[in-house]
């Protein structure tokens, strides 16, 4: 009884924590839960330790996840019935790291590393292996939550997303490990929030920043960003292809007294191979004015290599550009692949009980080389990113090159109304700020934006309707700090927390580590 007491208490802090995700936002609701999670935990042995963090994290990413249940809303006949193995299942995946932190935490007191402290860092040292490790998945870490703030998010400059993560984690849990270190020293255990003087200078700092970097759009190009709006259950219906297609071209061509020199079409706009349709890319090429060009997500297909037998034709989610006479100039291929959208996980086991991906059209798709970039006439060369692939903030960009800008193109329409658009495109924010590189974002529904080099919008659409948006886009600035190290900047905070952690043990003894 008493250890499902504690397991549900764990799963309620965990998803206090992930109150704090945008556009929910709620950080007091985190700063509380992290501070009883320590309290609870000074007070527990060893044992049980990855049990309790798997309940904490399976709390929190069943709500981080809850979203991606509105994918099997689309066509519930089919699919309604794997939507609690689909996010329990994810959700309780991704808690085995966090249960695996909990109990590497309780063996770095052994090392002298108090638990208010190791614990943040065997949770961003997780969040950094739930990145990497099996293709990767790192929606939802913790440190999305300071994109509330301008000026904290700029420590990602600094720090990337990682590290943003081990700063909520250790600022969350300080007036919980305040109170504990308070019971053991008394006033001498406050000193600990000392710490805490570091997220006002955080955001000073931040603020300083966004004050002296200008995000200078007087030379950059004029680009229309379209958002179609087209409802996921319409989408791939073979009638509404024409239907579709014209809508993208009306909104596209439409008169509002300037003329962009980029027009940015949505991921998978338009039901059919597009760099296959003759008939389409004519009608493009009438339509773009002379020195226009337009950047359009589409799916593409690539012949059976010659002599290979039994081998059928491959599938891209890919990005085209194409000029004014309706030409294909370029093309880039979706490389980070959607787990249970767009390929099935472990198929040979799940596809036998009745699993199936949720995106089946046109076929099953086919990974592309990896990170690239494309000229963009107007706008130079772009790094192309397709959908998720943006959430990554390792190996965006392919080595040795700095684009001009990041053009994302995304369809979050298999997600209506809820969380999920606002949580991806405060992850575009972050790129845009590790990177100092602007970026380009074109929803099917939304949000569209532009966002400058600073992480800040210049112009952000309406969820949910169809619209266009039209800017001129900022410059790129000086290569940020991250950009440049990557995560090594997380370990260089790691050892920081080590040393300040270990002053604080020697100033106020061994009894301040936990148990």
């Amino acid at each position: 009884m008493v250890k499902l007491r504690s397991g549900l208490t764990n799963i309620f802090l965990g998803l206090s924590l992930a109150l704090t995700l945008p556009p929910v936002s709620q950080l007091w609701a985190g700063v509380a839960g992290l501070s009883i999670l320590v309290i609870l935990e000074s007070r527990l042995q060893q044992r049980g330790a990855f049990w309790r963090g798997l309940a904490f994290g399976f709390g929190y990413f069943a709500f981080a996840f809850h979203w991606i249940g509105f994918a099997f809303l689309v066509d519930a006949a089919s699919y309604l019935w794997m939507m609690p193995f689909a996010v329990g299942g994810l959700a309780l995946f991704m808690a085995i790291y966090w249960g695996l932190a909990f109990a590497a935490a309780r063996h770095l007191i052994r090392l002298h590393l108090p638990l208010w402290a190791g614990l943040p860092v065997t949770l961003a040292v997780a969040e950094w292996l739930r990145g990497h490790l099996f293709t990767g998945f790192p929606w939802a870490a913790p440190g999305l939550a300071l994109t509330w703030s301008d000026g904290l998010m700029q420590l990602a400059s600094l720090l990337g997303m990682p590290g943003l993560t081990l700063l909520t984690l250790l600022w969350g849990m300080l007036p919980g490990a305040a109170l504990v270190l308070f019971r053991l020293h008394g006033r001498r255990g406050l000193s600990v929030l000392c710490l805490l003087l570091f997220l006002p200078s955080g955001w000073l700092w931040g603020h300083n920043r966004l004050l002296n970097t200008v995000a200078d759009t007087s030379a950059g190009a004029l680009v229309r960003l379209v958002q179609p709006n087209i409802a996921q259950s319409d989408k791939w219906r073979g009638d509404n292809a024409r239907l579709i297609f014209d809508d993208l071209m009306r909104l596209s061509l439409q008169d509002t007294g300037q003329t962009p020199e980029l027009i940015i079409w949505p991921e998978s706009s338009v039901p059919f191979l597009l760099d296959e349709s003759v008939e389409a890319l004519r009608m493009i090429g009438d339509g773009l004015q002379p020195g226009q060009t337009l950047v359009a997500g589409s799916i593409r297909r690539e012949g059976a290599k010659p002599g290979c037998a039994g081998c059928s034709d491959r599938y891209f989610t890919s990005i085209l550009v194409i000029d004014d006479t309706g030409t294909v100039t370029g093309r880039y291929d979706k490389w980070r692949l959607v787990p249970g959208g767009e390929y099935l996980p472990l198929s040979w086991l799940l596809e036998p009980l009745g699993f199936r991906k949720v995106v089946s059209l046109p076929e099953s798709f086919d990974a592309g080389a990896g990170p690239g970039m494309l000229d963009v006439p107007g706008l130079g060369r772009a790094a192309m990113l397709v959908c998720y692939e943006v959430i990554f903030p390792h190996r965006l960009l392919p080595r040795g090159e700095r684009p001009d800008a990041i053009i994302n193109v995304t369809n979050d329409g298999w997600f209506g109304l809820s969380v999920g658009p606002y949580q991806h495109y405060a992850q575009v924010r972050l790129r845009a700020v590790e990177q100092g590189l602007p970026v380009l974002r074109a929803a099917n529904t939304g949000i569209s934006a532009f966002v400058d080099s600073r992480g800040l919008a210049a112009a952000t659409t309406t969820l949910g309707i169809q619209t266009i948006l039209e800017s001129r886009i900022s410059q790129k600035i000086m290569p940020t700090l991250y950009s440049k190290a990557g995560d090594f900047a997380l370990l260089c905070l790691i050892g920081v927390v080590f040393a300040i952690s270990g002053f604080f043990a020697q100033i106020l003894g061994r009894q301040s580590l936990g148990k």
